[in-house]
């Protein structure tokens, strides 16, 4: 495996050097408090943007995200577990937001999610905020897992919104894991994502820099 100053060069040198590079990948991240704060609406607010956004074109769900938050009530967990056909129905055929039956069926499932892992926490912040750093993939599992239709970089997109430190499997950092063979098993498996951690886990004691940056630094590195 590569040795992240080695990744790190290589990204700087096709980037403009170390202060365009740095420019890149700043990411701001929030402390376990602040995380701990942020309350269960937004959590499941942030969860529904990536699961809405995934196949879809970003920035026209981003556009319409104000819509979003009228037509399910702020995303407010309990009132999102109150859905019965009738506001089902309103929803796929509310046309302030993207009509998507499925997604739309997802997002009571999620609010339970957050609810149930949130539940002895204070929270779902506070669930997210005492997890292991170095296990950020076991967090993905037991979104995906609780979750519906939270899978692939739908969980860890909605994470990192928030201020999660949390690398994602973007088309370039997969393509470097499996050309570097840094993993031999699917990214979406359990062992190829136990590998990724393994991976990222040391660059970031090479390094000392959060999980994002890293990512960022590796897609980076080949583009």
């Amino acid at each position: 495996m590569e040795h992240f100053n080695d990744i790190y060069q290589r990204a700087c040198e096709r980037h403009g050097g170390e202060a365009a590079l740095k420019a890149l990948i700043v990411s701001p991240l929030a402390t376990d408090a602040e995380l701990a704060a942020i309350t269960d609406d937004r959590w499941l607010s942030s969860f529904t943007m990536s699961l809405f956004q995934s196949g879809f074109v970003w920035k026209i769900i981003r556009s319409k995200w104000p819509e979003f938050e009228r037509a399910f009530f702020g995303f407010d967990p309990e009132k999102m577990l109150m859905l019965d056909e009738r506001h089902f129905d309103r929803l796929n055929n509310d046309t302030g937001i993207v009509r998507h039956a499925k997604k739309i069926a997802a997002v009571p499932a999620n609010a339970r999610m957050v609810l149930e892992l949130g539940k002895g926490h204070g929270g779902f912040g506070a669930f997210v905020a005492q997890w292991p750093k170095d296990d950020i993939t076991g967090l993905w599992m037991m979104i995906k897992k609780h979750g519906k239709l939270l899978g692939g970089n739908i969980g860890p997109y909605g994470l990192r919104r928030l201020g999660v430190d949390t690398f994602a499997f973007t088309g370039d950092v997969s393509a470097y894991l499996r050309h570097h063979q840094v993993i031999d098993a699917g990214l979406g498996s359990k062992k190829g994502m136990q590998q990724a951690q393994a991976a990222f886990n040391q660059w970031h004691q090479q390094s000392g820099l959060s999980l994002t940056e890293i990512s960022k630094t590796i897609a980076f590195s080949i583009g």
